[in-house]
């Protein structure tokens, strides 16, 4: 809500004109009586509290204040109850409208030369501190609403092998900070500050324009970057649904976007249960993110320490969700002879339900699925019904 929005347009008159903008008194009479149906008090109260500072401090010094003496105060009262069912203490005004405002700081030496100045600080004084606490109570209220996502701090993304997978070990169990010792050159990491709505497009190409010195508002830039991340997809199901996503980009807007990062390693065993070497393993640690890339598959006497070791697709949504998207080929449900396997399919349905416990949403396709004919328009309409929900609050 805004200071503008407690005024209503008078009539300009017989003669015509554009009429004039005076407080809206039904609005102000009705807040002394109760919340507004469609505002909360807060925003009401952090709107009246802004009205009155600004009509203030144009009376201090140039003039042009909105409200004339009666309807400032009307607004004071307004403003007093509002922010008493906040369960704050009202600022105690010193005067009672604009005329006692001016000899009030004719009293309190606050004419001449540094007036405007004076009026000012008295202004922010008196209304300073109460719109400081509605504003930290609005921004309180609005991270309230991100309730999704996985605990602990972003730390690394290792994502996009597009050869032998990475071998990482982790230097530092206190701050998790973890090396990649082999095969680096065939990943991407991202290590940027992560914003707290997610990580966009526009964000993924400003990140790899400076990778690669290149310019940001190149198109080949961004072309390079999709054609890298391409390259590290396994099947023709996984291009099918990252060629449709990524399709979107080239709309308007597109940059803002939440980017599809292909291929992120959530967790990472370097070691096995058959070496007896388990100091190494990342299993559990308090890091969000670790690299992206599909299932692999075991062979006898080489079983890893962990389920899953790679996660097809991760979006980061403005809401702060953290989206997995697997695309299942027959490795996940059958053994090596292509015989059903109620083992490996309680095993990912094991880790599924322990990520989703831990803050993921996990959205599943088959490669069947995604060989129909129409697997691209479904995906379109997956991906649309997808980004609409997971808008940032308020949007």
């Amino acid at each position: 809500m805004d200071p503008e929005d407690f005024f209503e347009t008078r009539p300009g008159g017989w003669f015509g004109g554009h009429g004039s903008l005076t407080l809206n008194v039904h609005l102000v009479e009705e807040l002394r009586r109760g919340p507004l149906a469609d505002r909360s008090d807060l925003e009401v109260g952090l709107a009246l509290t802004r009205l009155l500072h600004e009509d203030f401090t144009a009376c201090g010094t140039a003039g042009g204040q909105r409200l004339d003496d009666e309807s400032v105060m009307l607004a004071i009262k307004a403003h007093r109850v509002v922010l008493e069912r906040l369960g704050m203490e009202p600022p105690r005004l010193p005067f009672r409208n604009f005329s006692s405002f001016r000899d009030y700081w004719r009293r309190n030496g606050m004419s001449g030369d540094g007036g405007w100045a004076a009026r000012r600080e008295c202004v922010e004084s008196l209304l300073g501190p109460a719109r400081d606490a509605l504003e930290q109570l609005e921004e309180a209220e609005y991270e309230a609403q991100f309730k999704k996502g996985p605990t602990g701090r972003f730390k690394n993304l290792i994502f996009a092998a597009d050869g032998p997978k990475p071998k990482i070990v982790l230097r530092d169990a206190v701050n998790n900070d973890v090396e990649i010792v082999s095969n680096a050159d065939n990943c991407l990491v991202f290590t940027d500050p992560l914003s707290p709505y997610g990580l966009t497009w526009g964000e993924m190409i400003a990140w790899w324009a400076d990778l690669q010195q290149a310019d940001p508002h190149d198109r080949r830039t961004a072309h390079a970057l999709y054609a890298r991340l391409a390259a590290s997809l396994d099947s023709e199901p996984e291009r099918l649904l990252f060629r449709t996503y990524c399709a979107r980009y080239g709309a308007a807007e597109g940059n803002e976007l939440p980017a599809l990062i292909p291929q992120v390693y959530l967790h990472y065993d370097p070691y096995t249960r058959k070496s007896g070497k388990q100091s190494g393993a990342l299993y559990r640690q308090r890091m969000d993110f670790l690299l992206l890339a599909p299932y692999t598959r075991r062979t006898p006497g080489h079983t890893s320490a962990l389920t899953r070791q790679r996660m097809d697709f991760l979006l980061l949504t403005p809401d702060r969700s953290r989206i997995v998207i697997e695309v299942d080929g027959v490795q996940h449900y059958a053994d090596a002879t292509g015989k059903a396997s109620p083992r490996l399919y309680s095993e990912m349905a094991a880790e599924d339900r322990r990520l989703r416990l831990m803050g993921y949403d996990i959205y599943r396709f088959g490669g069947h699925e995604l060989a129909r004919p129409d697997a691209s328009t479904m995906l379109h309409s997956f991906f649309g019904a997808l980004l609409s929900r997971h808008k940032r609050p308020g949007a």
